[in-house]
């Protein structure tokens, strides 16, 4: 063993045993020989002596990459040595008579090397160079079973790296492929189709294998040669021989069926492919469908039967003739039964497939009315399939009512795969309505007469199609109840199914109930009906938590929906709910695994909506809030007690639990509306500001619970809501509270209260603004970076993210407040010390935020306070230096410098809006300014940017002329395009 063959085996090595410092000398050897002029030569010569694979691995791939990089600085001599050596090692020759070892008596993975160099060689020299390297190929099957496989082989190759249309090829690619195609077409391949024809009659019974890959190779090319090659009655009679006969391997029948597939699935004029189609005779595979449910063939059949399928269904559309039509039906009619079993019966990869067909069937259908009895009796078949379809497996039973991680993927490859079943089930209803509601309807009857704990599946996919069929209801017909639909539902209500434990069952169930929730607005006599299922064992009160936790929030909307024709059933809805109610302020651990849509809390949300109604008297209102909110703020009251001397960290179910509460009567408020709490009954009122009160001493009592913080702050959110004005007495303690030990992300959330104070109250927080402005500009200024955020690795924090946030919330907090008349909270004795800071702060958003929106809403803030600060052009200041600032500072940078920069991007919606507001605050700057802003910004900003005299002189004019303010935007939006076409080198825009 040589050197090289050595550093071969060393840089293959694996084992881990090899040092890796002589692994890379190896490597580097290797790389060293593979860069020596010499290398083919010495390539081939290790490929007929060496018999180590991994040598022979090493330099097939080295004459591989040596060939695509350097074969056009190849010399004829070279190329014409590289051309016999490689060919004869193909055809299982030898180089010279000292040829010791034969490349082709290797593993598979060395002769698809092999072939994949053949292939390479035949892209660069076919059919110029070398145009009879196939027809000399052909010459050496004669040799037997070897040679054949590596023609095969070299077919395969071909198909693979350079034909196929399945992989990406670029132009020039693309351009090869024709070129070696046609040539093909044109010399050789009736010879290639004659020998696989001999092949395959030669080997059937002897060498199966060989025959799967003459097979293979025949099914890539069908589809560019001339088809009447196979498509005659010898070829095709054999394939079928092939598929028919039992005594063959199931992989060599598989193998001819996917050649008849690729036969009906060339690409041809829409007449002549049905005559193709028509003359396959397919319906002499049918019977193979039934051999094994389960095998290798009957993938192979379903795969052909379905391709069949849909080719007939394309040639129906695309031919207009009667004639044409009719012996499309009668091939579908055919071949549809066939269809039908192996998606009922048979364990098959083709299921997208079929259904894809069968979507594309029925929509044939949706033109044709009334349908004939054979299509209708497909129709139902269809639905049958479906049904079949939608089934969950008995085997994942347990785990799915566990809902255990194998039942977790089960679900969602389920939720997954029926998507397009269930499309297919509406495209149906469409076409024939009252069939799919009688196929609904006798399912669900059959679900409901079947022994339930056997059939658990088969309720499921029947309650499954219920609930999918009623996404194709209009709301008319859903109110109305039109067809089955007024017996259906009933049924529905009425019934309690042995296997309703089943998780699945329960939750389609209620969901289903829910999906025909329109139908009990108008047939209120089943309300009583509605309201069992929900609270009974099969919703709220069921003993799987997720089905019961479903069922509350699925509550809450019927009752949302519902509502006033409830309230004689208020009474009843809170006895049953009573224990529901009890037991989830008392669970001392949220349950893990539940989406937030599906807290316990929705509970409390509904009988809010109920309670909350002032169809419901006043003393009955009372009576029911009472005896809600007391239990509750009792046990608020009784966990704070004694909390001090506590360490919180010790106590987490105790703060968990005051979470709930704080959720469950955040959710009970939901009902009650501003009106009615402070105008009709203001004695509900005063229930809840005694809530407020006592749950504002939590802040007190846990001043450093973030997620308390942030329930509280939820609350009180509510309460401005509902208690309107009358909050105000409890704002300056709660917001002293919020404020005192807040991080950026409560500081943000806080921000977010005080907007809404400021939306719904306007100038009637002002004195509560005055109060906190300078303690929150004080924090923000303090904790945001006077710079921009960092950019590039590691600054995508949590931490640098919270402030982001909280950055973009002030931002929004200064804007309210500017736009709410309350811009003099910035100049109270107070909040002075933060002008400057706070004017800097958004002249720097102005001109060089990220974020669009955010420039806009700087720039907006600056026309509010020019507007309220400056009086008139030559009035007395109302803030000293505050003319002047806008006019030197942001005007020349904002107005002119941001918009100038080429980031600044004009054909962007968003900028063009931003855009917008600078040209109406240069408007604005005019009116209350005058002349002295035209003079400053045309002599200073405009002088800097080197603008033209006339354009300077006729911007003046634009802003003079009273109001066309879109003329000005138009003018301003040319000049700035015109300096920026002068790539003024000079001036640093920013």
């Amino acid at each position: 063993m040589d050197d090289l063959e050595k550093a071969i085996l060393i840089s293959f090595d694996e084992s881990g045993a090899v040092d890796s410092a002589l692994k890379a000398q190896a490597v580097g050897y290797c790389q060293q020989i593979k860069e020596t002029p010499s290398i083919c030569s010495i390539c081939i010569e290790r490929l007929c002596f060496s018999k180590l694979v991994q040598v022979q691995f090493w330099c097939l791939q080295c004459l591989h990459e040596v060939l695509r990089i350097r074969y056009s600085s190849m010399g004829p001599e070279e190329k014409s040595f590289i051309r016999k050596s490689v060919f004869s090692l193909a055809c299982y020759e030898s180089i010279d008579d000292k040829n010791l070892v034969r490349v082709l008596d290797g593993p598979a993975f060395i002769k698809n090397k092999l072939a994949q160099v053949m292939v390479t060689l035949i892209c660069f020299e076919y059919p110029m160079i070398w145009p009879s390297v196939f027809v000399d190929f052909l010459s050496n099957l004669s040799k037997g079973i070897v040679v054949i496989d590596m023609f095969c082989r070299v077919l395969n190759a071909l198909d693979e790296e350079v034909i196929s249309l399945d992989y990406p090829r670029s132009q020039e690619e693309v351009a090869v492929a024709g070129q070696i195609k046609d040539a093909m077409r044109q010399q050789c391949i009736s010879q290639v189709v004659r020998a696989w024809y001999d092949i395959l009659l030669m080997y059937r019974n002897s060498d199966p294998d060989l025959c799967c890959s003459v097979l293979d190779s025949m099914r890539r090319y069908v589809s560019w040669i001339d088809i009447g090659l196979i498509a005659n009655d010898a070829f095709v009679g054999l394939l079928f021989e092939l598929m028919l006969v039992s005594g063959f391997p199931d992989q060599l029948r598989g193998a001819a069926a996917g050649c008849i597939h690729a036969v009906a699935a060339k690409r041809m004029d829409p007449k002549a492919k049905l005559t193709l189609l028509q003359s396959l005779q397919i319906r002499k595979v049918f019977g193979l469908v039934a051999e094994d449910n389960d095998s290798e063939l009957v993938s192979s059949v379903s795969s052909l039967l379905t391709g069949y399928s849909t080719e007939v269904l394309e040639c129906s559309k695309r031919l207009n003739s009667e004639d044409g039509k009719a012996v499309s039906t009668e091939l579908l009619n055919e071949v549809l039964p066939s269809v039908f079993y192996v998606m009922q019966n048979c364990e098959i990869d083709e299921t997208f497939s079929i259904v894809q067909f069968l979507s594309g069937y029925v929509g044939t259908l949706k033109s044709l009315a009334p349908l004939t009895e054979t299509q209708s009796l497909h129709v139902g078949q269809i639905l049958d399939v479906i049904r079949s379809q939608i089934r969950y497996d008995p085997a994942y039973r347990n785990n799915l009512d566990m809902l255990d991680k194998t039942g977790k993927e089960e679900e969602d490859r389920m939720t997954e795969f029926r998507k397009d079943l269930f499309v297919l089930l509406r495209s149906v209803g469409r076409v024939a309505p009252d069939a799919t509601q009688l196929f609904i309807r006798n399912s669900l009857a059959s679900a409901v007469a079947s022994n339930g704990d056997v059939n658990v599946e088969e309720i499921e996919a029947a309650l499954s199609l219920l609930y999918a069929f009623g996404e194709s209801l209009s709301d008319e017909t859903m109110k109305t109840g039109n067809g089955l639909l007024g017996e259906l539902i009933p049924m529905l209500l009425s019934t309690k199914f042995p296997c309703h434990n089943n998780r699945l069952v329960a939750l389609i169930y209620l969901e289903t109930v829910t999906r025909y929730m329109k139908f009990f607005q108008e047939n209120t006599q089943y309300i009583p009906l509605v309201l069992s299922a929900f609270l009974d064992e099969r919703g709220i009160h069921h003993p799987n938590s997720n089905v019961s936790r479903r069922a509350s929030y699925l509550f809450m909307r019927i009752v949302k929906l519902l509502k006033a024709k409830l309230v004689p059933y208020i009474e009843t809805i809170l006895q049953s709910l009573q224990d529901t109610v009890a037991q989830f302020t008392t669970i001392y651990a949220v349950t893990k695994g539940l989406s937030g849509c599906e807290d316990g809390s929705h509970i409390f949300e509904a009988i809010g909506l109920l309670i909350g109604m002032e169809d419901v008297p006043l003393e009955k209102q009372s009576e029911y809030l009472t005896a809600l909110l007391t239990p509750l703020c009792q046990q608020v009251e009784d966990l704070l007690l004694n909390a001090k001397a506590q360490n919180p960290e010790e106590s987490p179910a105790k703060i968990t639990n005051i979470q709930q509460i704080i959720m469950a009567i955040n959710a009970l408020s939901k009902g009650f509306s501003e009106r009615l709490v402070t105008a009709s009954r203001p004695a509900i009122g005063l229930m809840f500001k005694q809530t407020l009160d006592v749950l504002l001493r939590i802040l007190i009592i846990y001043p450093k619970i973030e997620p308390l913080r942030c329930k509280v702050t939820s609350f009180i959110h509510r309460m401005v809501d509902i208690l309107g004005s009358s909050v105000f007495p409890y704002l300056p303690k709660a917001l002293e509270q919020l404020l005192a030990e807040s991080e950026p992300k409560e500081l943000a959330g806080f921000l977010l209260l005080l907007n809404q104070l400021i939306c719904k109250f306007n100038t009637g927080v002002q004195d509560i603004l005055e109060e906190v402005y300078p303690a929150i500009a004080s924090r923000v200024f303090n904790i945001l970076p006077r710079d921009a955020f960092p950019t590039g690795p590691g600054s995508n924090t949590e931490e640098i993210r919270e402030l982001q946030e909280l950055q973009r919330t002030f931002y929004t907090y200064l804007h309210v407040i500017a736009t709410h008349d309350l811009s003099s909270v910035f100049l109270s004795s107070k909040s002075r010390a933060y002008l400057d800071p706070m004017m800097q702060l958004i002249l720097h958003a102005s001109c060089n935020h990220k974020d669009i929106l955010v420039r806009k809403a700087c720039v907006q803030i600056f026309i509010r306070l020019i507007k309220d600060w400056c009086a008139s052009p030559y009035g007395e200041e109302k803030v000293p230096g505050f003319r002047s600032f806008v006019m030197e500072a942001f005007a020349t940078n904002c107005c002119l410098y941001s918009v100038l920069d080429k980031s600044f991007e004009f054909r962007d919606a968003n900028t063009l809006v931003l855009f917008g507001e600078i040209v109406l605050v240069q408007k604005v700057m005019f009116e209350k300014f005058g002349n002295d802003f035209l003079v400053h910004f045309v002599s200073k900003s405009l002088q800097s940017a080197h603008c033209p005299q006339d354009l300077a002189e006729q911007y003046c004019q634009k802003v003079q002329q009273g109001s066309d303010i879109k003329a000005l935007k138009s003018f301003y939006q040319s000049l700035i395009e015109n300096l920026r076409r002068q790539q003024n080198g000079s001036l640093v825009f920013r």
